[in-house]
This record gives structure tokens, sequence and C-alpha cells, in this order.
């Protein structure tokens, strides 16, 4: 009997924050005979898709970080907590040795990758294209937030008038604007969207290859924040809005829904499905440069105080704030299309939807779904900006080949 077929999968920005708890759910997860975040297992096939439970003894971890440093010093910590773990479900009644087996066929890589930088995007595809002979998923999670100062007097007037959106989605922190990248685009655009959809493009020979028991996803990471009130579809580059991170957060909600629509009108089973997620409300670095170790403290406190009073976004822990991307990359596509039908009845959506990573008040994580705001209205737009992105990709992708071109012929020289 043949063995399954082993997951690799990449994550971008895998040494910390959300990234770094991806990594150890998707982990933990694949100790378990039946990882229980792709759970219920009632496996009614999606008809058009070869994508049945699969029980693999195996995983391939590719972490894509900037520094390689810090993902080394991460590499380790994660093959400590697993071991740890492993460790712990030894010890209880009905282990079925599965972990140890698992164990044994973990591989965790480390691929420099500095979304900041268009040719780094294309050196990263060459490596793993030279490496590894497919890719079964893309965790599109790195980020970056262009924060620049607190506006403490709106801070203020949100917490006295609205204390649980003063802590869920914050209307207080101020943006830098017209940051530029070293390719000449919009940084935060760059980092957040544009650099992920090259990769996206550029591995996608590999994602097809994926075996068909393992299907193929692009999980690509948004946020609560993720915002229309802002956006201009004219600064679609996001080079003058003082909102470039709610912005680009939509427009990975616009792309990802367009991009999956594109992909259920591929005929056969390989497809590459595309996903959008969300963490909730995580205590991360991101805005410590403001915020100072003391006021980050006393943030966090106030996060644990929303979720026992009734939200349900302040998942805090990145842990927890991984679950709808590790859910994204390991149930049946068919449960995944079940409970978004279901969830949206019973929320009464008929738009698009994103997942989310919840918590009750008790911080059980779970997981739930929104709808895409404004879709209708904006659904041209989608369209519009995967034309852009896609004619954008292919110049930077023909000026990477004269480059490469002319550095062969200078040593043939």
């Amino acid at each position: 009997m043949a063995k399954p077929a082993r997951p690799i999968v990449i994550v971008t920005g895998a040494n910390g924050g959300i990234g770094f708890g991806i990594c150890q759910r998707l982990l933990f997860q694949f100790c378990h005979t039946n990882p229980p975040d792709a759970l219920p297992q009632s496996f009614v096939l999606d008809d058009r898709t070869s994508d049945p439970p699969v029980e693999p003894d195996g995983l391939t971890l590719i972490m894509a970080c900037r520094s390689v440093k810090r993902a080394e010093v991460a590499r380790t910590k994660l093959l400590n907590l697993l071991d740890t773990y492993i460790a712990k479900l030894q010890r209880r009644p009905e282990y079925d040795g599965h972990a140890h087996a698992f164990r044994k066929n973990v591989t965790i890589d480390i691929v420099s990758l500095d979304l900041a930088m268009i040719s780094s995007v294309f050196k990263f595809a060459d490596e793993v294209s030279a490496k590894y002979p497919y890719i079964s998923r893309l965790i599109c999670n790195a980020g970056v937030a262009s924060f620049s100062s607190i506006d403490w007097p709106a801070c203020f007037k949100q917490m006295l008038r609205d204390p649980m959106a003063a802590v869920t989605g914050p209307q207080f922190y101020l943006q830098h604007e017209g940051e530029i990248s070293i390719d000449g685009l919009g940084w935060v655009w760059q980092c957040n969207l544009f650099g992920h959809y090259v990769l996206y493009r550029s591995i996608h020979h590999l994602l097809l290859a994926s075996p068909t028991s393992l299907g193929s996803r692009v999980v690509w990471m948004s946020s609560l924040e993720a915002s229309p009130i802002f956006y201009d579809s004219d600064d679609w580059q996001l080079k003058k809005t003082e909102h470039s991170y709610e912005s680009t957060k939509y427009q990975i909600d616009l792309i990802c829904t367009h991009l999956d629509r594109l992909a259920l009108q591929e005929p056969g089973p390989r497809r590459i499905r595309h996903f959008v997620t969300e963490p909730g409300v995580c205590s991360t670095n991101v805005a410590n440069a403001l915020v100072g170790p003391v006021l980050d403290f006393c943030k966090v406190i106030l996060f644990y105080f929303a979720r026992w009073f009734g939200s349900p976004h302040h998942t805090i822990d990145p842990f927890k704030a991984a679950i709808g991307a590790v859910h994204l990359s390991l149930a049946s596509l068919a449960f995944i299309t079940l409970f978004e039908t279901k969830a949206q009845k019973e929320a009464n959506i008929t738009r698009p939807v994103k997942f989310c990573a919840q918590t009750d008040r008790w911080g059980h994580e779970h997981v739930g779904i929104m709808d895409v705001k404004d879709w209708e209205a904006h659904k041209g737009e989608a369209e519009a900006l995967v034309g852009k992105l896609e004619s954008l990709f292919q110049t930077f992708k023909d000026a990477e080949q004269v480059t490469m071109n002319f550095e062969t012929a200078s040593e043939h020289m």
C-alpha cells in the first residue's frame, strides 16, 4: 500500500507572532490521527475536486522569513515545543504512537524571503522550485503596519464612547503615508499584498503539482480592520492614504474572493483554491514600538476583559489566533463548503465570507465567519485589481528574466 503524500507547507512571516502560531499549531495538529482542527469529519467530497481526508505520516514546513537568524531560533523553539507536546500525548492511555511516527518525518526548512524586494521573492521561488516537487499549502501570513503614533485625544474619545470597539477596531493609530519600497511601489501594499501575489504566481506550477490526495490551497491573512471606508481605487498601491493597513487588508479580501471564484470555474480536479481568514485581536509586537511594554501589558489586560464581556474576537494568543488558517489548511473542502453554507444561513449572510479565529469567554478557540464587506459594490474593483496585479507581476517577471539573461551572458564573456 502506497504511503500517503506528505504535505509541503509554506508559511510567510513564520518566525514570530501569528506566523509562529500557525507553524506550532500545524505541527501539533499532525500529531493526531484525526487532527481536531479538521473536524467534524463528515467527508462528503466535492464532486469537482479530489480532496479526500489523509493521514500523512510527515510534514515539510518551509519557514519563509526575512531574518534567517531569527528563523533559526524559532525553528529550534518549534521543535522543542513539538517534542514536549508529543511527550504529553504519550502519557495518555489512548496514545496510539502516531505522533512519534510523525515526528520522525518532520522537516522544517528555512528559506530567506523579503516581500519588500520583488527580486527576493523571485529568488525564493527559484530555490523552492529547485528543492521541492510540489507545494500543497501557501499561507500568506506576513504583513506590516506603518504606525507612526497614537492620537491620544481620539483614543480617549473612542474609549469613552465605545470601549469595546476601542479594543477591537481602534481608530486612533496614526500611520505614515507615502512610504515607497525599493521597487518603487507602496511599501505596505507590497509587503502585505503584492509580494504575496508575486509569490503565489511564481510557485503556481508547484501548487498545481500537489498530489490530488492533498489538494492545493492558498490561505490569505486578512484582518478584522479590513475596511473599504478609506479605500480609493485610484490609489490602488496605497501610496497616498493614511490608512494603508486597513485598505491593503480589504484588498486581500477582494482579490482572494475573486481568485477563488476563478478557480471554481476551472475544469477538473487540479485547481488552486483561495481562502481568506483573519486572526481576531491578537497580542503581537506590531504596535509595541508605539505603546511600550507597560502600556502593552495594560492593552492585553483590556483584551481579556473584552473577551470576558462577550467579544468573540479577542483570541489574544497567537496559537489560538492561528486556528482559522490551520483549519483552512486541514479540513476537507466539502466540509469547508458545508460549514460556510450553514453558517451563512444562520447569520443571514448572502455575500462571500472570510473565516475568523474566535474564542468564547473562557478562551476556547473555534472558527467563525463574517462577510466580505460591500462585496457587491466592489466586486468589479476586485476583478480590476487582480488584472492590475497580474500586469505588474508580468512586468517584474520580464525585467527579472532580462537581468538573468544579462548575468548569464556576462559569466560567459
